[in-house]
């Protein structure tokens, strides 16, 4: 093509300048659009066209006048495709496209286009458009606010009794839409400065339209600011909170509404900072008994602020807010038997199911004010227009259930049973979209989590519509790039494989899909042996969905379900497991390589090492574990590429600090893999321990390249982690490697990254654990380094406290199992005033075993002279216990409760012992020794 390319670029300039018709120069722009997008990955290709730029830009200027829109839409795709093409006439693009979008005289259509152009080049050239274009920014985002301010004065608006569909076509919705992902894609530093400078005035209009605007404007562009806004909360939570009192029904949605999605965009540090401000508004929002609409959105904002708020904090407002809540759903109870009315019951009911949710054990106190209720709308609701409403209280039964737990639920869970036994037998009449059937389903699964086993009785009544939801085949068609853009985005949607190749599929019922994929997960692994007779029908079903690309959540739970799969299986005995492994084994592997979604891939590679762990050695043959292993190694061979790339955007021209945020964001992501890789590693040193060696050979040379002291903390970090398992799993036969691991895992104990610490740190104690008298001298040169690590300042801060446990349980194991070249009752005196230790859940038995060791021994490091030290035991075991960091019922738990006792035998020595102890901590002694009675 090279010798054709100037006649080509030739015979586009002279078509682009045609003055004698306009149809010629547009239909060159379209041609050249085509090709350019036809030859996008060859640069040096793309860029010999650049001279042809001006004139696609002055055709743009001439199509507003000929009114053909496809010039304009042209720019788009070169926007999209080939940026870099566009650069050196950024800001004249720029400008034009501004120009076209002030223009009020102009159809909306052609307004919301040349936004479009100036949104895309933010989304695909964000460091472009901040370094060339950052004067234009400011008055882009003015006019995206004139835009959201277009909006019609309807007196019945806040009166309506359904949620109304938006219109996405209407030019305050583009614009809301535009700024959201314009604020993703330049980040807050660039955009929250502008966006306020513009909103303050506009908060303090007359004009309801402006402040509803400006507010709706906090809620869009929270997920793109959120850094910059979590520094300045104080002051927007304070702006937004009078406007929970507005004259203006719509600006106190629009409140609720802010308050809400940065409640979601900004948690837990909304909910932690700003309660008592935030649930006194929003219930005072929920008594607009005058506009439904607002009040059933205070209920809503309700829901994301209760979502992710801690227990701690939520439980301060339970009796204010079910009070509220109950009023409410009583009221309006009453005002759908007498006026039909139901959109702020079906809000109740949904913020109701949300609090319980969060609740959890502290909502027993109000379970039985609200259930009667629930029942009588879920044996009462029949009617075609109440079916939303009667599913939400299916929801919401299942959700108090759930929180309240068996014992409580019981009392009503026969009438409950049988209302749903009665639904189940209705559904084969429903349909597909009934909103009753995802909330039947996940109802199940709940209360499946309840009874346990109990729940078995019902499966089979259960298993047939889960069975049918999960098999729905939607509707899917195969379209051109032309076809797909003309698609009703609400009905459908579009999934592109490879060049021009598009599938359309309606979205109806794939929600329901996924939720009952779920849902089968749920009976696989809360079952067990009563789930064995479905087992292989459900493998059958969920196994080729490793492969449907039409909905991320289906892929993800058919991932989910094969462990658990194998695991029920595993009950049929040996034979099956290996004949389920078979059939799961080869879609498995292909979807390994094929999957496109990053965390859905994660949930594919956590499910191979599951799989390999239930499997154990000799499952896995000669090919699969070659096809294992070569997919390991290119995604280690991908890690580093794609560091590299962006250690080569670092030094792009356009790099800022904004481009650095999103470089940090795609090595997480790349690091999510990363530990997901170490997952599978880990599967088959549980399963072949020593005997993994010869094939962790192939991907050796990756761990060391990881290990190296310029990798970044995550990539040394990762490699560590690896190389613990191969001294845990190795034991002694692992010394054929330490020249690679030894002396960076002793000096990475004092390294800055407390992540990296800490895997060091679990390194050298499992090296004392398990690798015997050939490690002892490592273990004595580690010692002091570790020490250093526990006693250093701000050792037991938050981000610190991880690292420093597993230095003490290192600490502990090298004195418990590989202490030949230490002086260990040198040691064990500042052993014990480290202690307690409760962050790390595995570790901590390893440490109170030892104490335990100690104390049985009577050994005078621990106990002092005299038993002088006796009280600081039983304090350290309190602790332990009030922490949550042993279980009582745990084998140390046991022996700890064994040494109280034997010191509660002595009176007087147990009084001095328990007196200095905290209430929380005396409370959690006594109830850790009520719950195991320990023969003396």
């Amino acid at each position: 093509m090279g010798h054709y390319l100037d006649v080509i670029r030739e015979l586009l300039q002279q078509c682009l300048i045609f003055h004698d018709c306009r149809e010629v120069r547009y239909a060159a722009v379209k041609a050249l659009t085509a090709f350019l997008l036809h030859v996008e990955s060859e640069q040096h290709v793309v860029m010999h066209f650049k001279g042809c730029l001006p004139a696609i830009l002055q055709n743009v200027l001439d199509s507003v006048q000929s009114d053909d829109d496809d010039v304009l839409k042209c720019l788009i795709e070169l926007a999209e495709n080939v940026p870099k093409f566009l650069r050196p006439q950024l800001e004249q693009i720029v400008e034009l496209s501004l120009k076209i979008n002030i223009d009020s005289t102009l159809d909306d259509s052609w307004r919301q286009l040349a936004l479009e152009v100036l949104v895309t080049m933010c989304e695909i050239s964000p460091a472009s458009m901040r370094k060339h274009a950052n004067k234009f920014l400011h008055p882009l985002i003015g006019q995206m606010l004139t835009m959201m301010v277009e909006l019609e004065d309807d007196p019945e608006w806040s009166l309506a009794d359904s949620i109304q569909e938006e219109d996405n076509d209407s030019n305050a919705i583009v614009a809301e839409t535009s700024l959201d992902r314009l604020a993703c894609a330049l980040g807050g530093k660039t955009v929250l400065p502008l966006l306020l400078s513009q909103l303050a005035p506009m908060l303090h209009q007359d004009d309801w339209r402006l402040r509803y605007a400006a507010l709706m404007t906090l809620s869009a562009t929270g997920e793109g600011c959120r850094k910059q806004m979590e520094m300045m909360l104080d002051q927007i939570v304070d702006a937004i909170l009078p406007f929970l009192r507005d004259s203006h029904p719509r600006v106190r949605y629009a409140a609720c509404n802010a308050i809400g999605q940065m409640s979601t965009d900004m948690a837990p540090l909304m909910q932690k900072k700003f309660h008592a401000k935030i649930v006194p508004g929003l219930l005072m929002v929920l008594d607009d008994e005058m506009n439904p609409r607002t009040q059933a959105h205070a209920g809503a904002a309700l829901v994301n602020f209760s979502e992710d708020c801690p227990k701690s904090v939520l439980s301060l407002y339970l009796d204010e807010l079910l009070s509220k809540l109950h009023e409410v759903l009583v009221r309006k109870l009453n005002e759908l038997v007498t006026k039909g009315r139901k959109l702020v019951l079906e809000q109740c009911i949904t913020t109701l199911a949300s609090v319980a949710d969060t609740a959890q054990d502290k909502f027993i106190a109000y379970y039985d004010r609200f259930m009667p209720n629930l029942k009588y709308i879920f044996e009462n609701a029949n009617s075609a227009e109440l079916k939303l409403l009667r599913g939400k209280a299916i929801e919401c039964i299942s959700l108090m259930g759930l929180a309240v737990g068996k014992d409580k639920f019981m009392q009503d869970c026969t009438d409950v049973m049988q209302l749903l036994l009665k639904t189940q037998s209705e559904m084969n009449d429903l349909e597909t979209d009934d909103p009753q059937v995802s909330y039947m389903i996940s109802a199940w699964a709940r209360i499946c989590k309840i009874l346990g086993k109990q729940f078995e009785q019902y499966l089979p009544a259960v298993m047939g519509p889960v069975m049918k939801a999960a098999s729905l085949k939607p509707e899917v068609t195969v379209l051109d790039d032309d076809e797909a853009k003309e698609l009703d985005e609400e009905e459908w949607q579009v999934v592109q494989l490879g060049d021009q190749q598009n599938f359309g599929i309606k979205t109806a019922g794939l929600e329901e899909k996924a939720t009952a994929c779920s849902m089968l997960v749920c009976y696989a692994r809360e079952l067990k042996e009563g789930f064995v007779p479905f087992v292989e029908d459900v493998a059958k079903l969920m196994v080729p969905f490793l492969k449907f690309y039409f909905h991320d959540g289906v892929r993800s739970a058919a991932a989910e379900s094969l462990p658990f799969l194998l695991e029920c299986a595993g009950i049929r005995g040996a034979q099956y497991v290996t004949e389920m492994w078979q059939f799961m084994v080869g879609d498995l592997l292909t979807a390994l390589k094929t999957e496109p979604e990053p965390d859905v891939l994660g949930e594919l590679m956590h499910s191979l090492a599951r799989c390999v762990e239930h499997l154990g050695k000799g499952r896995i043959n000669e090919d699969q574990m070659r096809q294992i292993i070569e997919f390991l190694d290119e995604k280690l061979r991908n890690h580093f590429d794609k560091d590299k790339e962006r250690q080569e955007q670092r030094q792009d021209e356009d790099y800022d600090e904004e481009l650095e945020e999103i470089l940090l964001d795609e090595t997480e992501s790349d690091v999510y893999l990363l530990s997901k890789v170490s997952d599978i590693i880990h599967a088959f040193f549980i399963a072949y321990r020593q005997e993994f060696f010869p094939v962790f050979d192939q991907l050796i040379h990756h761990f060391i390249q990881l290990l190296a002291n310029q990798r970044s903390y995550s990539d040394r970090q990762w490699s560590l982690c690896i190389w613990d398992d191969v001294i845990e799993f190795g034991g002694s036969s692992s010394l054929r490697y330490q020249q690679h691991f030894l002396r960076p895992m002793i000096v990475s104990l004092s390294d800055p990254h407390p992540e990296v610490r800490q895997a060091a740190a679990y390194g050298i104690g499992v090296m004392g654990m398990f690798g015997g008298a050939e490690y002892a001298q490592a273990c004595s040169e580690a010692l002091p380094s570790l020490v250093q690590m526990i006693c250093a300042v701000g050792s037991r801060e938050p981000e610190a406290l991880s690292a420093t446990e597993n230095a003490i349980a290192a600490v502990t194991k090298v004195l418990k199992h590989n202490s030949s070249m230490i002086n260990v009752d040198e040691i064990l005196p500042h052993w014990f005033t480290w202690l307690p230790v409760w962050e790390d859940m595995e570790e901590a038995p390893h440490v109170y075993g030892l104490l335990c060791d100690l104390v049985e021994q009577n050994h005078p490091a621990v106990l002092g002279a005299n038993n002088s030290q006796l009280p600081r035991v039983v304090a350290v075991i309190a602790e332990a216990f009030a922490r949550e960091a042993v279980g009582p019922d745990t084998p140390v738990g046991r022996r700890m409760i064994s040494l109280v006792q034997q010191i509660q035998g002595n009176g007087d020595l147990f009084q001095l012992c328990v007196s200095p102890l905290s209430d929380e901590q005396k409370s959690a002694l006594q109830s850790a020794m009520s719950v195991l009675t320990i023969p003396s």
